[in-house]
Formats: structure tokens, C-alpha cells, sequence
């Protein structure tokens, strides 16, 4: 993250920790990369060589970001005064602020991809914040924003879209829908888009900012095993248990798996109690129980300083609010949440194995209604 005018944007330096603080006192940390699944013979090969054997294994190694499936990404993110930025990876996270700082007019053009993606919502929640911080600067007048998006609506679940749409509306935001970036020309300031719809139509966009979420996918490990994985590459495991679908001493969790739900911080909360549930009954011999993870996701909409719209839904995408007023609305009740309460959930709950999701406190503040 990248520190602006607002209170709650963290600069980089205070969005990370050394690996080493935030393992548990008794894990076995081998430093090294697993290079290959061997399922059948239950054990993994590591990239120094090692055959490292288990009697259960739980995989949760993420998704993989693809800066260099479009054509002058990279090229353009070295550059330093190409107008291209992105906010999902430390290499270039703190171009966004600077790029941002540059703008006085064009185009601010801001992506999302033909591809799943961790953090469904961050590639507009940086437009909110880009459109704020214009305004408070007295620049938005000559900056047109922009946000192109490979999806078929600007949300998944129909009550926050219409509350988008609302905020899309006005702040005067122009959206574009089925539309892919496919190629840039830094040293033009280019972009290329194709209509996913229609695939042979291809727009060229002039740009001052552009803002690429990139292409993500399964890691390679994964998506050469194919025992572990399904045809798009991602660990296929049981929606409900987490239990894998073929081998019984395997489990996943997070970003690396299949489960037809939102790649989230909060979905990973969840699924880890879920988890810790199936994983348990297996190393006791029992059966897993059935029915579990219900795909709780969410996703706090940031809309602008002090100002967001927390999304929480389920596999069927239906709203899982967790406290007892309309989350379709912009608050700054849910903009501190995400500020200032979230990170310390995360790093000192969920992290050591305490934060399992808000289902208890939505079931309490729903006076024991609760999914």
C-alpha cells in the first residue's frame, strides 16, 4: 500500500513482516521451494532436491501473477516515466502514489483482467481513491478516469454492483465492460483493449495513468501436476470440506484451490476453520464431516477516504452481513474497520491460527440468525 492525503493507506515498510515473526514458535521452517507434488508417493520435491515425505499435507501457495502475459508491462513498470503502475506486487507498488502525483489531465485508465484474481475489488478500489485524491487536488476536472473490466458488471452480487453503479455514476467515471487489455506501448502511452464479446474488436486508449491489475493464475507447480489439478490449473478439492477430491490426506486453502468464491484474505479466515475441522477428523482417523465452508467471502470496498462499502456474500452470492445496518452504503464505520481494525485482525489473529471469519459476531449481532 502506498501513503496518500487520508489516514489508514499504510505505506509499504508497515504492510509486511519478516516471515520469521509471524511463524509458529513450532514449525519446522525449511527454506526452500517445492519444485513437484508426488501425491501417489505422498511427498514433495524441493528445487535443492530434497524428497520431503507426509502422512497429510495442506497446500495454500497462492496465486501467481502474470506481469509478463501482456506485451510491454513489464517493459513500461521499469520505466520511470511511462504512467504505468500497479498496485499488487511490492516491486511496484509505491509508483502508484508517484504516478498518481503526476497527473493534470488525459486519461487515467484503470484495469481488470480476463483471469481470476486475488483481491476482486482492489483495481477499483484504487479508482475510488485516484478520483478522491484528484479532487482534493483540484485536478479531476481535467483527468478523465476510466476503468476497463473484462467482467460483465462492475460487481458479482447485485446489491453492492447497484450501489457502485451509484458511486460510478457520480463521480463521473466512465466504465467499459468486456474489455480486456491486451498490450501497451509505454513509449506511446498506449493501451490496447479487445472486446471479449467480440474478439476481433480492438481498441487503442491513450493514456497520462494507467493502473494494471495483471493476469493471474495457478502457480506452475500446481498446473503441471495434473493428480492435483483441475483443467484451469488450481488445487480441486471439495467446496464444502477442503478435502482433496482424489487424495484423502490432502487438503487446500486459499488462493491455490478451485473453491468457486472470491480469492480473499477474509475467504481464507473462513475456510480456516473449515480446515481446521476436516484436517482434524483426518489425523484422528474419523470422517470428514460434510458441508462446511459455505464460500463466506468479503470484500471492503474502499470508495474514497473515510468512505467504504463492505461486501460480504456467499457461494451463491448472496449477501452474509455481518452487522446489523445496510453495508450497501458508504460509511466511514466500515472505512476504519478496514483501516485500522483489519490489520491488527490480520496480523495478530488470523495469522496465528485465532481468527476463523465473523460468523460468531454476526450470529451474535443477529441475535443467533446466522448461515
Amino acid at each position: 500500500m502506498f501513503t496518500l492525503i487520508g489516514g489508514g493507506i499504510k505505506k509499504l515498510q508497515d504492510s509486511r513482516k519478516p516471515m520469521s515473526s509471524v511463524l509458529p514458535k513450532n514449525a519446522l521452517w525449511l527454506k526452500d521451494e517445492v519444485m513437484a507434488f508426488e501425491p501417489a508417493s505422498n511427498s514433495v520435491q524441493t528445487k535443492k532436491g530434497d524428497h520431503i515425505k507426509y502422512d497429510f499435507m495442506v497446500v495454500a501457495i497462492g496465486i501467481q501473477l502474470l506481469y509478463d502475459a501482456i506485451p510491454g508491462l513489464l517493459e513500461g513498470l521499469k520505466m520511470s516515466n511511462s504512467g504505468i503502475c500497479s498496485n499488487y506486487s511490492p516491486l511496484y507498488v509505491n509508483k502508484t502514489f508517484e504516478t498518481l502525483k503526476t497527473v493534470h489531465e488525459g486519461n487515467a485508465v484503470f484495469t481488470f483482467p480476463n483471469t481470476p484474481v486475488k483481491c476482486a475489488g482492489a483495481p477499483q478500489k484504487i479508482l475510488y481513491i485516484a478520483d478522491d485524491y484528484l479532487r482534493k487536488k483540484r485536478k479531476r476536472n481535467d483527468v478523465k478516469l476510466i476503468y476497463n473490466t473484462s467482467l460483465p458488471n462492475i460487481f458479482s452480487v447485485k446489491k453492492y454492483a447497484d450501489a457502485l453503479w451509484k458511486v460510478i455514476e457520480e463521480r463521473d467515471i466512465k466504465v467499459n465492460l468486456r474489455t480486456n487489455l491486451i498490450e501497451i506501448r509505454p513509449d506511446k502511452k498506449e493501451a490496447v483493449f479487445q472486446n471479449l464479446d467480440e474478439p476481433e474488436v480492438k481498441t487503442t486508449q491513450e493514456y497520462s495513468m494507467l493502473h494494471v491489475c495483471p493476469p493471474q493464475g495457478a502457480p506452475d507447480v500446481l498446473k503441471t501436476n495434473k493428480d492435483l489439478s483441475d483443467a484451469t490449473g488450481f488445487l480441486e478439492i471439495n467446496k464444502n470440506t477442503l478435502q482433496h477430491l482424489r487424495f484423502p490426506n490432502v487438503f487446500g486453502i486459499g488462493d491455490c484451490t478451485n473453491l468457486p468464491t472470491s480469492k480473499t484474505a477474509a475467504a481464507a479466515a473462513a475456510q480456516c476453520g473449515v480446515l481446521r475441522e476436516s484436517l482434524s477428523a483426518a489425523l484422528a482417523g474419523r470422517d470428514v464431516p460434510d458441508v462446511k465452508y459455505n464460500g463466506y467471502t468479503s470484500c471492503p470496498l474502499v470508495t474514497g477516504y473515510g468512505r467504504c462499502i463492505l461486501a460480504e456474500f456467499d457461494y451463491n452470492l448472496q449477501p452474509m452481513e455481518t452487522f446489523p445496518v445496510d453495508q450497501g452504503v458508504e460509511r466511514y464505520s466500515m472505512y476504519a474497520m478496514k483501516a485500522y481494525a483489519m490489520p491488527h485482525v490480520y496480523w495478530h489473529l488470523l495469522l496465528n491460527g485465532y481468527w476463523e471469519g465473523p460468523k460468531n459476531i454476526r450470529k451474535m449481532l443477529h441475535f443467533g440468525m446466522c448461515r
